[in-house]
């Protein structure tokens, strides 16, 4: 049965009812075109043989979703979270942990890396889902039937899908594998800063030389704190396009800097003044003193050995290459730059073994 949610006081109701559940099915429905922080539309939750469609728009419903997020005696039931955590931590302050996260665990299980839950559903329990309402408008009232029934849907078949997967870990003994990946998930969503080293996600940024890798690094660090400020997306204030050519050339004159920008359809209107400012400082000693994109001539046999490496490895696992460890955290490695956080716990316990002869012998 399906109930839809409106009030913080009917919430707490029928949350007092699963009291003792273990298990809470947990999705979002979330609009992000047109803002840097998502904007949380629905709150799905489901136990066995109910389902709730909460409306976050209703006042006070943060603080009445809260306790179950919060519950450390509830595992969260969840279908690749990364972008929901984002939605309820700006939604509601809070996180919902401990987490099972359905997709992670079923790339652990040797199913396949990003497996979607249509087809995790089917494939455990033989039900085809309708894929619908994907691009719908969830912050239109009210919601249409089968935007409710496919967001229903989103929940009502993960306590299916987790015993399943549960039985699999267990088989496999990696638990503790799944723990610690949620655990990273979701210190990460806690973690609202921005990213220290941008311009190191950008591969046109390899042909800059030091300073023009700067002065990107200057231009993509005030793009984000616009971004955030205004709440629109960070393509909005700077396209990376744009922001490239301007760290290679950057203007020699502000009538210049205006007219580079006039020529670039997505150039910024407003704000001008401030990325002026931003581009025409030269780079301070200490902003030269970062790591470089490119530094080196990639070493394709030591990488190609790195990535051999993982392979083996993972066809021992039965695991996804790239769940193990990806392309960009070998270059990191291979540039010196040490264990990136997101391989620490198993990852680094099973790969250090393997790639540390790789790497010495450089």
């Amino acid at each position: 049965m399906t109930h839809w949610i409106d009030h913080p006081d009917t919430l707490a109701s029928r949350l007092a009812g699963w009291a003792g559940q273990p298990l809470v099915a947990l999705d979002t429905e979330f609009i992000r075109e047109r803002t840097y922080y998502p904007q949380l539309a629905l709150v799905q939750l489901a136990v066995p043989g109910e389902v709730l469609l909460v409306d976050p728009l209703a006042e006070g419903m943060d603080a009445a979703l809260r306790p179950l997020l919060t519950d450390s005696a509830v595992t969260k039931l969840m279908h690749s979270a990364s972008e929901d955590l984002q939605a309820l931590q700006r939604g509601c302050r809070a996180l919902p942990a401990p987490l099972f996260d359905t997709q992670v665990a079923a790339a652990l299980c040797g199913l396949g890396a990003g497996l979607g839950y249509q087809k995790l559903v089917e494939q455990v329990t033989g039900v085809q889902l309708a894929k619908g309402e994907t691009r719908s408008d969830w912050l239109r009232r009210p919601l249409s039937e089968s935007q409710c029934e496919y967001a229903a849907d989103d929940v009502r078949h993960l306590h299916a899908v987790h015993a399943f997967l549960d039985r699999e870990l267990a088989a496999r003994g990696r638990h503790d594998w799944l723990r610690q990946d949620a655990e990273r998930a979701l210190r990460n969503a806690a973690d609202e800063g921005d990213e220290p080293w941008p311009h190191l996600s950008l591969r046109s940024a390899q042909t800059l030389d030091r300073e023009g890798q700067a002065r990107l690094l200057r231009l993509l660090r005030w793009r984000d704190a616009q971004a955030r400020r205004s709440d629109r997306p960070k393509s909005w204030v700077l396209d990376n396009e744009l922001a490239v050519l301007l760290a290679r050339r950057p203007p020699r004159s502000l009538s210049e800097f205006h007219a580079t920008l006039d020529r670039h359809p997505k150039a910024p209107r407003k704000a001008r003044g401030e990325l002026w400012d931003t581009l025409s400082a030269p780079p301070s000693p200490g902003e030269l003193e970062l790591p470089l994109l490119g530094a080196d001539e990639p070493d394709k046999a030591r990488t190609k050995a790195l990535q051999q490496a993982v392979a083996t490895l993972a066809a021992e696992l039965d695991l996804p290459d790239g769940l193990l460890c990806s392309r960009k955290h070998l270059e990191a490695l291979l540039a010196g730059r040490g264990w990136p956080a997101a391989l620490e716990g198993w990852r680094r316990e099973l790969l250090e073994p393997r790639l540390a002869p790789l790497l010495a012998g450089g």
